[in-house]
């Protein structure tokens, strides 16, 4: 038996709807922009941007932290309809195939035009042979290209592991998880929802990120487990309290002034010490740690509180962008990689290239949801449910039949 606090928020939640839709599009902006920005990508412009770079930072610290921990809620929705053992198929059924497609069909273009700007000759068809064999031995200034590969798609990646994991714990001691979620709800109060998160964020990114960094090679990048495992454990325990969410709305002004005072002194330290020179002194490396951490903690509490206060509503544009974005997430950053390599050799003024990359990406998106999502034996492949015979259109989701 659920407690009150557990049963307070109902099975649809049109504010955290909204707010993963942004949250991609925002992703496949950003994924565009590190096509120009001097960062190292899988694909260059000739002529980057570094001014683009405090803009990249925006986003960059809590982007994929919030679309875990609204991924956890959404999985505590379904959870909560569901047992343990179902869960863990719906989940192995919604995540593994488009995995699998990704790193067989969709990821590939994108580590072959990687190697043709390296300078590497061949066909794609040689590509692919010994991509899909792991036999390339390939290098990228002297590092090891692994294939085959997930690249963008680690976050489906893991994602599927953290669901397993939960699954497995729910099958176990799902009773006390729960209890364990409304009593974490109960006594956090307003300012500890604003404190414990960011004081787990800070002393992950103090212990963990300067040993092991962010590699997405899921076995070894535990500052990555630390931060989004966290989150999205999170958002599972905090999902159904109304109490958390009205916090959330009475913080979100205070938060979103605290998320843009830090960006600001986030974006210039990481601007004057971009690149190896000169060397931030050891004391402003510690404080940049929390500064970083309450950055990232604090736009996520204004999204989810502006969100929670004024994203209330759903309908037909949200029920469409919601069953839309696993599908574009999953053919984005492909679109991206081609179409760049492409307009290249077209020698475009820059504002222009990117103006039709953009577009070029989002039409892509929306023609492979249009085609995929009327096709049923391509559904599952994209992170749709197959439809029944007698249904010739997709039908709506609430939060918790979503994708993620």
């Amino acid at each position: 038996m659920t407690s009150p606090v557990s049963t307070a928020v109902g099975d649809r939640r049109p504010d955290l709807d909204w707010i993963r839709v942004g949250a991609f599009f925002l992703l496949i902006l950003y994924h565009v922009g590190m096509y120009y920005v001097p960062w190292g990508w899988h694909v260059k412009t000739a002529h980057p941007v570094e001014a683009l770079e405090p803009f990249m930072f925006l986003t960059n610290p809590w982007r994929l932290t919030l679309l875990f921990l609204v991924s956890g809620a959404a999985t505590r929705f379904m959870a909560d309809k569901m047992s343990a053992g179902a869960l863990t198929r719906a989940r192995v059924a919604r995540l593994l195939p488009p995995l699998v497609l990704a790193i067989v069909l969709i990821v590939p273009p994108q580590t072959y035009f990687q190697l043709i700007e390296a300078g590497q000759v061949m066909t794609f068809t040689d590509f692919y042979r010994h991509y899909i064999t792991a036999s390339g031995h390939w290098r990228i200034d002297g590092a090891p290209l692994i294939t085959p590969t997930y690249n963008h798609m680690w976050f489906v990646a893991y994602l599927f592991v953290y669901t397993m994991i939960l699954g497995l714990v729910l099958a176990v001691a799902g009773g006390p998880l729960r209890r364990f979620g409304d009593w974490v709800a109960a006594r956090l109060g307003t300012w500890g929802l604003l404190i414990a998160p960011f004081l787990w964020l800070a002393i992950a990114r103090l212990l963990l990120e300067r040993t092991f960094g962010e590699t997405h090679a899921l076995i070894d990048d535990w500052y990555v487990h630390a931060v989004s495992f966290g989150a999205f454990l999170f958002g599972f325990l905090i999902a159904r309290s109304d109490t958390i969410r009205q916090t959330f709305i009475r913080l979100r002004k205070p938060a979103a002034v605290g998320a843009a005072i830090t960006y600001v002194a986030w974006a210039a330290y990481a601007w004057i010490y971009r690149g190896d020179d000169p060397i931030p002194p050891l004391g402003l490396r510690a404080a940049m740690v929390a500064v970083y951490a309450a950055d990232q903690w604090l736009w996520i509490a204004a999204i989810l509180g502006f969100g929670a206060k004024y994203l209330t509503k759903g309908g037909p544009v949200l029920t469409y962008l919601t069953l839309a974005v696993f599908p574009f997430y999953l053919v984005h950053q492909t679109i991206i990689v081609v179409a760049a390599h492409t307009l290249a050799g077209a020698h475009l003024p820059q504002g222009v290239e990117a103006l039709v990359l953009i577009a070029t990406t989002f039409a892509g998106c929306f023609a492979t949801y249009e085609i995929v999502r009327r096709v049923n034996v391509l559904r599952p492949w994209f992170g749709l449910k197959a439809l029944p015979k007698t249904v010739r259109a997709p039908v709506g989701m609430t939060l918790a039949e979503d994708v993620q």
